[in-house]
């Protein structure tokens, strides 16, 4: 007899602007999610015209990770009563973490993970692009653990605790 399947637990990643850490997180998420998990990505203040950064697409490429989808977007998108509803909130960049943000439908669990963004690094191409590089991998090193939780770890109940836990990871 087969297992019942697993609820798809959506995820949705927040930075400023949506072109950089958040879309990097999403693909991430998507990619290894092993079909528990849709990831979704956002950013409280987008620039007119924003789209994801091409040196994050270049590394997500790079990495054999899908980018054909990514797009830069409000969180605004996600706010309204028709959105997908989230499970799990996490702001990937310390701006937006300290921003008020809408209120969720459904009051899905929240986490902040701090990183760098990699779009600010001075210097040549080389040195950005080896940014996105590093911030790439640290974001896959915790999504891997998001996505190996126990099914117990990502009930309603735990979800926001396990997601903190992990910011310490």
């Amino acid at each position: 007899m087969n297992p019942p399947p697993l609820n798809v637990v959506n995820v949705l990643f927040l930075c400023t602007h949506n072109s950089a850490r958040s879309i990097l997180a999403e693909a991430i998420l998507n990619h290894i999610g092993q079909g528990r998990f849709k990831a979704y990505s956002a950013g409280s203040s987008p620039r007119d015209n924003q789209r994801p950064n091409p040196l994050g697409l270049e590394v997500l490429s790079a990495a054999g990770i899908a980018t054909e989808n990514l797009r830069s977007k409000s969180w605004d998108e996600f706010a309204g009563a028709d959105a997908p509803h989230m499970d799990l909130v996490i702001t990937v960049c310390d701006n937006a973490a300290g921003e008020v943000c809408p209120i969720w439908p459904g009051h899905p669990a929240t986490a902040h993970w701090s990183y760098p963004d990699p779009s600010a690094v001075p210097g040549s191409e080389a040195e950005q692009r080896e940014a996105f590089r590093q911030t790439l991998h640290a974001l896959h090193r915790r999504i891997e653990l998001l996505v190996n939780l126990a099914p117990a770890q990502v009930d309603t109940l735990t979800l926001q605790a396990s997601a903190r836990e992990l910011a310490r990871s």
